[in-house]
């Protein structure tokens, strides 16, 4: 997966409680097992009407959060069934960090397995980095994986807390698969030794 170390982009406010995988990505959209072109449909009932239209008061409708990579949302992110496309939507869309008070534990487990940084933050730090991404003019904001910073648009900074291990596999670009192939001269071995030593399995 892409690696992820530091972030300056388009922040997003989406202060809604309780947004589930199904508002992320409608049920709808499950029969692929692709990553790529969910999207598209990311937020699809709140983004589009029932002819398609876009609903023009939607936040990633309009300028300049067509181009979000971050998202400022309220609390319990993520909640609802364990779909992981909800992160690959999010992904494709082009979203690869978010920002909230609390998420459902399914879903933050999906975002680091996939690229995503989902950031813990207190109720006063949320409503802090919400306004500044309600400002057309100047909503973005910088995140620092390393140092595990936010940079607000006025210098202040936010601190947040990751595991160490899940900081390393973003960091590195390390999903599951990049986990397991690491340990390839030791699987590579193995293999080896059993074809010889026991070679009726």
């Amino acid at each position: 997966m892409q690696k992820f170390d530091k972030l300056t982009g388009v922040a997003a406010p989406l202060d809604i409680l309780n947004i589930d995988t199904d508002m992320i990505i409608p049920k709808q959209f499950l029969k692929t097992i692709k990553r790529s072109g969910l999207g598209k449909n990311l937020f699809d009932e709140m983004r589009f009407n029932g002819d398609g239209s876009e609903v023009a008061d939607f936040v990633l409708n309009r300028a300049p959060y067509r181009q979000a990579e971050i998202l400022v949302a309220g609390d319990n992110f993520g909640c609802g069934s364990s779909r992981e496309h909800a992160p690959w939507a999010l992904l494709d869309f082009g979203i690869r960090c978010v920002i909230s008070t609390s998420f459902a534990d399914i879903f933050y487990n999906n975002c680091f397995k996939n690229g995503i940084l989902p950031v813990v933050v207190t109720a006063d730090e949320r409503d802090a980095l919400l306004a500044d991404a309600a400002d057309v003019e100047n909503p973005e904001i910088s995140i620092d994986l390393v140092t595990q910073t936010i940079r607000r648009p006025n210098g202040a900074t936010i601190s947040f807390d990751v595991d160490a291990f899940r900081k390393k596999c973003l960091l590195e670009g390390l999903d599951d698969i990049g986990l397991t192939m690491e340990k390839g001269d030791s699987i590579n071995a193995f293999e080896a030794d059993r074809a010889q030593n026991k070679p009726w399995l």
